[in-house]
């Protein structure tokens, strides 16, 4: 499941990031990625270990914890530190999968990247190109979302950026280990979730209360924690 999760930063958020990220010590971003990923990867990454990467990224995780909409469909167990990017002067990122599994600094265990997400802090008016493109069984699908919306979609996608012809395309990303490791399971518990808020919506009854007895016997019946 693909999913645009509108509205995770604020407009102000996302100005006092960009303020600071403007000024920041940029480097190369095949450092970060194998031999492979180096050979299609052209753009420029915060190091994880920069404070400034560090203060940013417990911003924007505080951020989706206020968003019900996020949890409802990520069902976050784990979730890699938030990382950020930025392309521009062709830069690109050709077709290329996550890695299965990461590590996560300070954390023993590693983490599986169920998810992979994608949080815009440009305006698409900024830059020319940059789209996001993930491509599963029912073809290609484009992202190029408003700054401070956010994308969400299965780790398991091959996916690319395309070239930054004008402008830079400024972007925070990260990686969940869902409580619900398969796709097709977190994606009825989310429709269920919608629709019992929405039934919710109009008023409780036994009906929406039999439905959101249903919805938890299923998460405690898929979930690992």
């Amino acid at each position: 499941m693909m999913l645009h999760i509108p509205n995770v930063l604020t407009a102000p958020q996302v100005a006092r990031m960009r303020a600071r990220l403007d000024g920041a010590d940029w480097r190369d971003g095949r450092a970060t990625v194998g031999a492979q990923g180096a050979r299609v990867k052209r753009n420029q990454q915060l190091p994880e270990a920069a404070p400034l990467a560090q203060e940013l990224g417990q911003e924007i995780v505080a951020a989706l914890a206020a968003s019900p909409l996020y949890f409802a469909a990520a069902l976050p167990l784990r979730t890699v530190p938030p990382l950020f990017n930025r392309y521009e002067g062709g830069g690109e990122y050709g077709f290329h999968v996550d890695g299965a599994v990461r590590a996560v600094p300070g954390s023993a265990p590693w983490l599986r990247t169920d998810l992979s997400a994608t949080l815009f802090l440009c305006e698409p008016d900024d830059y020319e190109g940059g789209e996001l493109i993930v491509s599963d069984t029912y073809g290609e699908h484009e992202v190029k979302l408003p700054a401070g919306d956010l994308i969400l979609y299965p780790s398991s996608s091959l996916h690319r950026v395309t070239p930054v012809t004008r402008g830079a395309r400024v972007c925070s990303f990260f990686w969940i280990q869902s409580m619900v490791r398969d796709d097709a399971q977190r994606t009825m518990l989310f429709e269920l979730d919608q629709v019992i808020t929405r039934l919710r919506a109009r008023g409780e009854d036994e009906n929406t209360l039999a439905l959101a007895n249903h919805y938890h016997n299923l998460l405690r019946l898929w979930a690992q924690t």
